[in-house]
Parts: structure tokens; sequence; C-alpha cells
């Protein structure tokens, strides 16, 4: 039985925001959850209550969307990790996709160019960093990251042992949370964008 047979990498998005409502990216933009999204947030606790961590690791982006949604969950002993932030959208940020259309006809953050931003090999390398980082932990505790939309879907391609640009595979609701694990010593996927009903998202 391999050391990491039972080992958790929890991933979860933090909750709404006035952005994030009307989908405009949000990067290095520092907006605080609404109040839907703290509701989402705490709903959120339950959820991760019901895994039964092992002595969780938690990390979380700097960002105070991020750092609000880990304390409305309900974890603690948070440290943060800036490795953990949302992808820098350049130009693009404040922006929503169709607008980014209007001049990069079929755009998106996965497959397009982000002027002023980074680039996808730089989103990766960040990704892998926190990967790397935490990999040795997880034979002896699970890890919660707590993060955002787009860098959570790469942070799940990457764990998946997938291209930056497979993130686009996996959707990532509000407050989300995504398990990842082992099953015979190669990385999985456990479960997906799991969401309380009380998050007011069907399932």
């Amino acid at each position: 039985m391999s050391a990491f047979d039972d080992a958790r990498l929890v991933v979860l998005r933090h909750g709404e925001t006035s952005w994030s409502s009307q989908h405009r990216h949000t990067g290095r933009t520092d907006l605080p959850l609404t109040e839907r999204g703290e509701a989402q947030a705490r709903a959120a606790g339950p959820l991760l209550a019901e895994l039964r961590l092992r002595d969780p690791l938690v990390l979380t982006s700097p960002r105070q969307r991020a750092v609000r949604t880990a304390e409305l969950a309900g974890l603690t002993g948070v440290e943060i990790d800036d490795d953990l932030v949302e992808w820098d959208y350049g130009d693009y940020e404040g922006l929503t996709t169709p607008q980014i259309r209007e001049t990069a006809p079929g755009w998106t953050i996965f497959t397009g160019e982000v002027p002023g931003g980074e680039s996808a090999a730089q989103v990766r390398d960040r990704a892998d960093r926190v990967l790397t980082s935490v990999d040795p932990v997880l034979a002896d505790r699970d890890v919660v990251l707590v993060g955002h939309g787009h860098f959570s879907r790469v942070l799940i391609a990457r764990w998946a042992e997938f291209d930056v640009r497979e993130g686009r595979r996996f959707a990532m609701s509000t407050a989300a949370t995504t398990v990842l694990g082992y099953e015979h010593d190669a990385r999985t996927i456990l479960a997906h964008n799991l969401v309380p009903a009380s998050n007011g998202v069907v399932q």
C-alpha cells in the first residue's frame, strides 16, 4: 500500500464577488465577497467537514476574496502562498470574454494571448511550483488550496498531468470544491466542482 493512497489535495475556489457574478476577469483587483459569496463560503464549511481531512495544511491566495472564503469555511491555521494568486489578465483585467472577443475572435484564457499579463507557461510554472511544494506533505496530511477560478483549473489540469490549455475542461463554480488524490500511485481527480445545495447552484 502506497503512503499516498489516502492523500487528498483539496482545491477550493473563493465565493462570489461583484465581478465574478458579471463574468469579468478578476486577477490583481482585490475585491471582497458579495453577501451571496459569503453565504457560499459558509456553505462550503460543512462540505469540507464531511471530507474528514487529516490535519490539513491550508494555503490560500493573499487576495481578500480567498482569505475570507477560507475563514468563513472554517479553515484554520491558514498560510498565505503568493503563488496561488489568479492568472494575471494584464490588459484584459475587468473585461468579459465577449468584450475581449471583439478584438480577439475565439479568445479564451486557456488558448489565447494575454497582452500585458501572464503567459500560459508562466501560469503553468506557478501551478507546478505549488504542486511540487505540497506533494511531500500528502504522505502525512491532507492539503487545502484556496484560490481562484482559472488558476484552480490550471492546478487541476497540472495535477492530472495535462497541459494548461486543458484547464478549459474543468468548470469551477464559485466556492466549489475539487478533491484530488491518488489511485494505484497515479494522480487522479476523485471529485470535481462539488457545490453545496445551499450555494444556490445546481450540482
